[in-house]
């Protein structure tokens, strides 16, 4: 098993600008890498929400605060302290604003969404999230969800399908993908990873594949579509930036374009607020003051040392946005 690193971990612990007694949600727990450091920021004093719609990461981490022995930290015994500050919720982050009320918190200092799949998730044969491994077609973080990727490529209609692989993808043989599936669908079910893998290497001539798999983008496109990540990422920002205090900062890391599209576009709209001219006077008139200011005008992206310890880092962008004092 590949042991799971936290992207960017210093400098989400940074930006989030922890605090002693600092109360946090790690919206996406996944390996629980940036839980276990946010834990030690905020000491005995502090709480941690972390949510996870994939029940084997709630139970995976609560196994680990129980049982691991952390990096010594003299004043902070962490395998001692977790159970007393911590809260696991299996649920999707795009129900946050539920989340919260369930928990009796109605307003946090920092929330971190890392949108990345965790290493334990991504080598996990059972689940069908990689096209390096043999598997079933599932790829569903949430098992309890019906949606699957064997539903997918063999239940969509071919426009659908090519959409979602088109979009989500951004794979330019979507058109020729598709038509390779309803032809193989037509005779037999794709069952497994292996399959559709087979199916997409026959539609992409081979001297078009390219430096990545040329079943990447097909990949990712399913892995989205099953999740349903991009809308969850547009129900759950509003939500947290509702759920920060004044002063408090909101961290995504994404790691693919549409993802960091959205992230962006929906700061912006954040942080811009709404005026509008009186047709009188001529004066601006504020009538919604900017609900947050965004702390990184740019992405964060990971340093040569991170990359050399962690390729996967390379895709990673981190935006962090503040909430407003004055609402």
């Amino acid at each position: 098993m590949s042991i799971h690193k936290p992207v960017l971990l210093k400098e989400v612990i940074e930006l989030l600008n922890l605090k002693k007694g600092s109360v946090v949600v790690d919206a996406t727990l996944g390996g629980g890498g940036h839980s276990r450091e946010i834990l030690r920021k905020i000491g005995d004093g502090g709480i941690l929400i972390a949510i996870d719609a994939d029940k084997e990461a709630i139970e995976g981490f609560e196994l680990k605060v129980k049982s691991e022995k952390f990096p010594p930290k003299a004043d902070q015994p962490l395998a001692e302290k977790v159970e007393g500050n911590i809260f696991l919720i299996n649920d999707n982050f795009a129900n946050l604003g539920a989340i919260l009320k369930e928990t009796g918190i109605e307003k946090v200092d920092a929330i971190l969404a890392d949108l990345g799949w965790s290493s334990d998730q991504m080598g996990d044969a059972h689940r069908g999230m990689s096209f390096l491994s043999e598997a079933e077609l599932d790829m569903r973080l949430d098992q309890r969800q019906e949606l699957t990727a064997r539903k997918i490529v063999n239940e969509y209609k071919q426009e659908e399908l090519e959409r979602v692989i088109k979009n989500y993808g951004e794979e330019r043989w979507a058109k020729r993908i598709v038509q390779k599936i309803s032809e193989y669908r037509k005779n037999k079910k794709i069952e497994t990873t292996k399959e559709l893998v087979g199916i997409i290497q026959s539609a992409i001539p081979k001297k078009f594949w390219g430096k990545i798999h040329p079943a990447t983008r097909t990949f990712q496109a399913i892995r989205i579509e099953v999740n349903q990540e991009l809308k969850n990422l547009e129900k759950f920002i509003p939500q947290a930036i509702s759920a920060l205090s004044p002063g408090g900062r909101l961290a995504i890391i994404s790691f693919h374009s549409l993802e960091d599209r959205i992230v962006k576009n929906i700061y912006r709209a954040n942080a811009r607020g709404r005026v509008r001219t009186d047709e009188i006077t001529g004066q601006t008139i504020v009538e919604t003051a900017p609900e947050i200011r965004i702390v990184t005008k740019k992405p964060v992206i990971s340093g040569e040392e991170e990359l050399e310890n962690n390729p996967r880092a390379r895709s990673a962008k981190l935006r962090v946005a503040e909430k407003t004092k004055k609402q």
